[in-house]
């Protein structure tokens, strides 16, 4: 994964001057903060929707982005429901994005 495309991934970047979307930086905000209040565990996305104010069908869309830039894992179910954290890479990004200070 290179850091390059995720940050492009994430800003938007795809050449029409976009900026950083809001909602992808609520999701990755709740899943850096879920690896810090519990580490090696996965948040349902039920939770996961709630704690980022995103309703189910964009919080998917916008995990697929995620997972797609090597920044999330996801499980999903047969019956609709799912967890996701962040991968390693996820990790390091959001460590360099957000810090390490406490929520």
């Amino acid at each position: 994964m290179h850091d390059e495309q995720a940050n492009n991934d994430i800003d938007g970047d795809d050449g029409d001057g976009g900026g950083i979307d809001p909602t992808l930086v609520a999701i990755l905000e709740q899943l850096w903060r879920a690896h810090r209040e519990t580490p090696d565990r996965e948040w349902s996305l039920a939770k996961l929707s709630k704690q980022a104010g995103v309703p189910m069908s964009g919080l998917r869309r916008h995990l697929t982005a995620l997972v797609d830039s090597g920044l999330v894992v996801t499980t999903l179910s047969e019956d609709g429901t799912g967890r996701a954290s962040l991968s390693d890479d996820g990790r390091t990004f959001c460590a360099e994005v957000f810090g390490d200070a406490a929520p």
